[in-house]
């Protein structure tokens, strides 16, 4: 009877597990679905805002086939020359990271210039690089061309986190 319970018990022990290895896998192969975002698997765009004046607005849509996570802000660069990365707007930190289905896109807003910033120049391109994980650059830099033939910048110019819609974007 003792050898019986423990076949029992032993069988049991072994079914949980294959049972809890069956659903790591699965976790697995559902975490491997989600990529990073970048520029090899979206497209960008660069748009001057109706509003707030001084505004462009980043739209970055996935064309890639898995789903994938826009994190952190962009990392920018206006115009060839540019010695240093536009600041982030720390406020504008999402609660989550913005996570994009294949045809979803992710927007970030950027504030060109400030009357209290200094120095400035018009910019005829924009360099965009995602941000990965670990909150270093990921892939390739993207160069657009920036609306109108340039863009005033100044020291003031910041861009955004990225959000999940437009108006969250330009909000700051």
């Amino acid at each position: 009877m003792r050898s019986t319970t423990r076949t029992a018990a032993a069988s049991s022990l072994m079914a949980l597990a294959a049972l809890a290895l069956v659903g790591v896998q699965a976790g697995t192969a559902h975490a491997a679905t989600t990529t990073t975002c970048t520029t090899a698997n979206t497209r960008l765009t660069v748009t001057v805002a109706a509003r707030p004046v001084n505004h462009l607005l980043l739209k970055a849509t996935n064309t890639g086939t898995a789903t994938c996570n826009a994190y952190y802000a962009p990392v920018l660069r206006a115009g060839a020359d540019a010695q240093a990365p536009l600041a982030r707007v720390e406020d504008s930190k999402p609660q989550a990271v913005v996570t994009l289905k294949p045809g979803e896109s992710a927007y970030a807003g950027i504030a060109t210039y400030s009357p209290d910033g200094e120095g400035g120049a018009t910019e005829k391109t924009l360099g965009v690089l995602f941000t990965g994980r670990s909150a270093g650059g990921t892939g390739k830099e993207k160069t657009l061309n920036l609306p109108d033939g340039g863009v005033f910048f100044n020291s003031a110019a910041a861009v955004t986190y990225w959000q999940d819609n437009a108006a969250d974007a330009l909000v700051w």
